[in-house]
């Protein structure tokens, strides 16, 4: 979701709220915390955030050209170093996450199975933008009741808020190696969310520490080495990158490494030992629909324009489109090491489609009559 959403989060607008009490600031944070868990959040914390430095630092990436087709990273770099000009009048952001981890799914079954698509675990169920920035909300009608009339206004990955950097120092975890907010009880998989308010709160103290030792798991698991190392990551190489945001031609170079990733991937994630302690989601959206946990890449192929629309409807697959949809699938194919039926199925799909994906198909092809393929399952340790 890229920056221009901005403008369909719901905003109430600042107003002077009655005089509070250091003391019941106080106790109103604390309530806060507990009605976020109410809401279904399993942590939040609130924080006056300084990110200066994490500004300087995305700069530094962006000047290094590795956010490729992502311009909206480097547009509204005043509104990031001050994420209170979003909002004018706020002075504090709550910041939330919620567990994703749909329970009974194996990444590695998946990885290990080249017949098989692979999709992110963060998007096999129903998109968590709208029913996070709608809970975020309901918390914070629940604070205005509390306080009095205030401003609010609740953002979830649709504008130029560094959530992140927000997170770690509001206490909710770590940077991690490979660029994620790790946390010690409940590893990363998770979403993040934010709530502008004009109170004056009490924060939270900040995760100051990295948990992440001499460990480079994340690092060297990754199928197209895009990390340039320990928290930097070049997207231009990045398979999550590849096969969401980059639109036309893939580089050949890189089409034989993504195995049978078709949009996103965890690899990074999954190896990762905090997340062994990551807990399975308690939201029935996020648990996989249509079969996306465990569905041959030829049925995915299959579907015509009007399936992929139903199919994906609510779902953030949608942003690839169906043509990134046919030409992610048409890799996975060719690194399928099938065999003739693939590549019938894929001679068959030729006729109907653009020339991008047209030449993907061929590409695919053409490694699956020369018995080339490369899938890169992952190796627990």
């Amino acid at each position: 979701m890229t920056d221009s959403d901005v403008s369909t989060q719901h905003l109430t607008s600042p107003q002077p709220s009655p005089q509070l009490s250091p003391e019941k600031l106080a106790e109103l944070a604390k309530q806060i915390h507990i009605w976020a868990s109410e809401y279904g959040f399993q942590q939040c914390g609130i924080v006056d955030p300084d990110l200066k430095e994490d500004a300087a630092r995305l700069q530094a990436w962006l000047e290094k050209q590795y956010h490729g087709e992502m311009n909206y990273l480097a547009a509204n770099a005043d509104k990031r170093r001050d994420p209170y000009s979003l909002v004018p009048g706020s002075c504090r952001i709550i910041s939330v996450r919620m567990d994703y981890t749909p329970p009974a799914f194996s990444s590695l079954k998946i990885l290990n199975s080249p017949e098989k698509a692979y999709i992110a675990r963060y998007t096999l169920g129903r998109d968590y933008h709208k029913m996070m920035r709608k809970r975020l909300t309901q918390l914070g009608k629940r604070i205005e009741e509390a306080a009095g009339e205030m401003g609010y206004r609740a953002f979830v990955d649709s504008a130029p808020v560094m959530e992140r950097p927000i997170a770690q120092q509001a206490g909710l975890g770590w940077t991690g190696k490979h660029t994620l907010i790790l946390n010690r009880h409940a590893g990363s998989w998770f979403f993040l969310g934010e709530l502008f308010i004009d109170l004056p709160l009490p924060t939270d103290l900040p995760e100051k520490k990295t948990h992440c030792g001499s460990c480079t798991a994340c690092l060297d698991i990754c199928p197209t080495n895009a990390f340039t190392g320990p928290y930097e990551l070049d997207a231009t190489r990045c398979i999550s990158y590849l096969t969401i945001e980059k639109k036309g031609s893939i580089p050949e170079e890189l089409r034989s490494l993504m195995g049978n990733r078709i949009f996103g991937c965890d690899d990074c994630q999954l190896v990762c030992p905090w997340n062994r302690f990551a807990k399975h989601t308690a939201e029935t959206d996020f648990h996989p629909r249509h079969q996306l946990d465990d569905i041959s890449l030829v049925d995915l192929f299959n579907w015509d324009e009007a399936t992929f629309l139903k199919r994906t409807e609510g779902s953030a697959i949608r942003r690839t489109g169906y043509e990134g949809w046919l030409r992610n699938i048409a890799i996975a194919l060719g690194n399928s090491g099938g065999g003739n039926d693939i590549i019938t199925t894929l001679e068959a799909k030729r006729p109907i489609c653009s020339e991008m994906v047209i030449e993907h198909i061929d590409w695919a092809i053409n490694q699956l009559k020369a018995g080339q393929t490369r899938l890169s399952p992952i190796q627990f340790k």
